[in-house]
């Protein structure tokens, strides 16, 4: 998977930071608390959600892509075998 190795750690865990904050405010619906900002969150929360984008572009990258289909004959070129 090339498109994993152009994908930037820390711009995925800024993702991850905003739905995990998204998702947060829709279970406790309590609002806002003007923390959802990547750049007010604390120190050691960035650096776990670094952490966890890091080790999942890395999963991904080793994750074998499944065949495509190889080994089915494609449409009209089965051996029927005699």
């Amino acid at each position: 998977m090339s498109m994993i190795q152009d994908v930037d750690a820390e711009q995925l865990a800024k993702i991850f930071h905003h739905y995990r904050e998204a998702l947060a405010q829709d279970c406790d619906s309590s609002g806002s608390d003007g923390n959802s900002s990547w750049d007010r969150a604390p120190q050691d929360e960035r650096k776990r959600m670094l952490a966890a984008a890091r080790l999942t572009l890395l999963e991904l990258s080793t994750t074998p892509v499944r065949p495509t289909r190889k080994y089915y004959a494609k449409h009209g070129e089965a051996d029927w075998g005699c």
